[in-house]
């Protein structure tokens, strides 16, 4: 399924949604207005609110603080990922130039700054402060993540149990929070709540396992190839086929991405060793642990929806 079958049943929220979030993140500054405006005409897949909304939809009533939830968690995700463009010195995002590339990293910085404040501005307004407990705890893990992943790159020393933190700080959280703020957004009570942030965890989890994956399958995915390799970030499919490797074969290849050469060879020395397989495997292991929990709810559009877009997150190709 596509992203616009998947939406189907909250299409009408998803159009109230994008005209509401432009009403919030506009300003009377010219320069503001113009990169806003930049922003919202690549605005990206919004796979988060879709997470918010179904989320609400599956465990009670989608309302008005619902919209609410999923503007504020977009505004956060736009925020950080023109922070990351400053900080990985990124000049593309989503196959455009980023808001770093044109009007630099001073500005980046201050418009990401302006972003935030937004959506605080949004939630005190509205005694939102339900929400603003959830993300703050978000903001303060997907931080650590990102300072974790940068310090591990310099030191090329991270395992499995290390990568898992990092993803589950810097990519999971977030999904975690989309999923439980759509659930308290519409009234449900605290086991549902709980088990939808579970259930966004391992879909967080799931969907930076596939990100990683693209480094070695593909290259056409919105970013600059091979960015990741540049940046020295060593994921899942790596830290496997290196535990799997002897003393010459490591040394050899974190020597490699060190220095950024030969990247087709380290390609070739994931693929050797399983890495994409085992990688692939705890993958799909996390979207079958998501679909138990999706199954403890009756029966919905909103259910059949999630599902498809788990299936749509694992399989997606850029």
């Amino acid at each position: 399924m596509n992203l616009k079958q998947i939406q189907k049943p909250i299409i009408n929220e998803m159009d109230d949604f994008r005209s509401m979030l432009r009403s919030s993140i506009s300003s009377n500054n010219i320069l503001i207005d113009k990169v806003v405006n930049y922003i919202l005409k690549r605005k990206g897949k919004q796979i988060r609110p879709l997470f918010v909304f179904l989320s609400a939809g599956l465990s009670g009533t989608i309302l008005n603080s619902t919209y609410r939830a999923a503007i504020l968690i977009e505004i956060l995700h736009t925020a950080t990922l023109i922070h990351d463009d400053v900080v990985d010195e990124s000049n593309y995002r989503r196959g455009f130039f980023s808001v770093n590339a044109l009007w630099k990293s001073k500005y980046s910085v201050l418009i990401g700054d302006y972003l935030l404040s937004k959506g605080l501005e949004l939630s005190v307004n509205n005694n939102d402060f339900k929400f603003l407990g959830i993300l703050s705890e978000a903001v303060k893990n997907m931080s650590e993540g990102e300072i974790t992943q940068l310090k591990k790159s310099k030191t090329l020393n991270i395992n499995e149990k290390d990568y898992f933190k990092i993803i589950n700080q810097k990519t999971a959280s977030l999904f975690s929070s989309c999923c439980e703020m759509g659930s308290l957004s519409s009234g449900a009570n605290k086991k549902n709540i709980l088990l939808l942030r579970e259930f966004g965890s391992l879909v967080g989890q799931a969907f930076q396992i596939r990100d990683d994956l693209f480094g070695y399958l593909s290259y056409g995915i919105g970013k600059p190839s091979l960015n990741d390799f540049r940046q020295r970030k060593i994921t899942l499919p790596l830290i496997y086929a290196l535990s799997k490797s002897n003393s010459f074969e490591k040394r050899e290849i974190l020597k490699d991405v060190k220095d950024f050469k030969s990247v087709e060879k380290i390609i070739s020395f994931v693929k050797e060793k399983n890495g994409i397989t085992y990688s692939e495997n705890k993958m799909n292991a996390m979207i079958i642990k998501s679909k138990k929990i999706l199954n403890s709810f009756p029966d919905s559009v909103y259910k059949e929806s999630l599902n498809n877009l788990l299936d749509y997150t694992i399989n997606r190709v850029k």
